[in-house]
């Protein structure tokens, strides 16, 4: 078979997929930056330079790489061109969409029964500030869009939590405001694989962020039968059949799911459980594509 792989071409991930295609099928990287596309005499195509993507068997979608909201719309457009003529995108420019959207993503996760902690996400200072007070005094902000902890800041004091409100504010930001949840230094990151779960506990004794990225040490853990029903069920809420899902274990003894991630990476899990994640998702990608043709 052969698949396109968007993302960088020097991604570890390209090479790791090649890796584990051991030879038998080909992927070719493309880039969100070249994609274009033409609509003539009935018909669509979309390509990235001389390459039309619909010879390829499926598109494993790996980056988003920033750009103009135009920009960005126009990418998910296309690649969803391409999924209508019948080519496989994985994750689909939907989940995408939707799992980018800290905003959107908690709203489907809480319309399916999930619990998420509360959030107020608005526009001002001023209704940031009423939502610092609902909230408790103790906040997370985080950007709408963003990813590995960046950009995230916990507030608890009044003065702080203005100040930061009106700069977001004035950098043209939505102001996405959310309860702070006492936990025990430790989150649960689930790999979703199709039906398959994989899962890593993040434990970080220096910041209360648990990104690996910000120096969290993964280690395995086995999923309770609640933390892998939650986890299958926030994926399924945005729609992503590849999805890194944040749980969160409470103080208070109960569960939150908090993030979607439908671009995951998989390094620190694959050293953590000592598994080859990458055939993994070759396999399912593959899979897929024998699904799809019936």
């Amino acid at each position: 078979m052969h698949l396109a792989f968007l993302g960088a071409a020097d991604s570890w991930y390209l090479n790791d997929l090649r890796r584990a295609a051991a030879g038998q099928h080909e992927i070719t990287p493309v880039s969100f930056r070249d994609l274009s596309s033409t609509i003539a005499e009935g018909h669509v195509s979309v390509c990235v330079g001389n390459i039309d993507l619909s010879q390829f068997d499926a598109v494993l979608i790996r980056a988003m790489p920033p750009g103009s909201l135009e920009q960005i719309v126009f990418r998910m457009d296309a690649i969803a061109q391409l999924q209508a003529a019948g080519i496989p995108a994985i994750n689909s420019p939907r989940a995408i969409e939707v799992a980018v959207d800290k905003y959107l993503a908690a709203a489907r996760m809480s319309a399916a029964g999930l619990l998420v902690p509360a959030t107020i996400t608005c526009q001002t200072p001023e209704a940031a500030m009423a939502a610092f007070d609902k909230l408790g005094g103790d906040v997370v902000v985080k950007p709408v869009f963003g990813s590995e902890g960046r950009g995230i800041a916990r507030l608890s004091d009044e003065a702080l939590a203005e100040r930061a409100f009106r700069m977001l504010a004035q950098l043209g930001g939505v102001l996405y405001v959310q309860k702070f949840i006492p936990h025990h230094g430790s989150d649960i990151r689930v790999l979703v694989i199709g039906e398959s779960l994989l899962a890593i506990r993040r434990r970080n004794d220096r910041d209360w962020r648990t990104n690996v990225s910000r120096g969290a040490v993964a280690e395995p853990i086995e999923l309770s039968k609640e933390m892998a029903e939650v986890a299958r069920r926030a994926s399924a809420a945005v729609g992503a059949e590849i999805a890194g899902v944040d749980l969160l274990p409470g103080l208070d003894g109960r569960l939150y799911a908090i993030e979607v991630n439908a671009v995951p990476g998989w390094t620190a899990l694959a050293k953590a459980l000592a598994t080859d994640v990458t055939e993994l998702v070759l396999r399912y990608v593959l899979g897929r594509v024998a699904r799809h043709r019936g």
